[in-house]
């Protein structure tokens, strides 16, 4: 079976793939921004590979057949499919993964879901600490001698 048509098709089909699918296309090239900041984009990468072929029959004598090559025909076919998912951002004060799909409000939660519950915090203190002033008053307005004599 020494450099048989099918293999031709799949050295060829095998060949394209490689030139398309690299580290590149699924990590990309980091791009630097005049502020200094790298972004680098991060992509889902898809790929489907088939080849396929038949020898068929002469109307010949079967026993020149066998000397012969056969006829021959095939086919093969690749298809490759490339999404972003993602943009790495780095710069001096941190790292962050800027996602691009659907669950985008879900991630931005979770990235600030720190600050969040800081602001929270001081929300709660600030109630508190205005409470504790309106008891503070209501507690010196309501002393027997600020009460009016009747």
């Amino acid at each position: 079976m020494d450099n048989h048509p099918i293999q031709g098709l799949m050295k060829t089909a095998m060949e394209s793939i490689k030139q398309m699918v690299e580290v590149n296309t699924i990590v990309g090239n980091p791009v630097e921004t005049p502020d200094g900041s790298v972004i680098i984009p991060i992509s889902r990468v898809n790929f489907g590979f088939c080849a396929g072929g038949s020898e068929f029959n002469s109307s010949t004598s079967s026993s020149q057949n066998n000397q012969q090559s056969l006829p021959f025909g095939g086919g093969s076919g690749a298809g490759v499919s490339v999404q972003p998912v993602a943009f790495l951002v780095v710069n001096n004060e941190q790292v962050r993964l800027m996602t691009v799909d659907d669950h985008q409000i879900l991630d931005k939660i979770v990235d600030y879901a720190p600050q969040l519950v800081e602001q929270l915090k001081t929300m709660m203190q600030n109630a508190k600490n205005q409470q504790n002033q309106q008891n503070q008053q209501n507690q010196q307005g309501s002393s027997p001698f600020n009460q009016p004599q009747g």
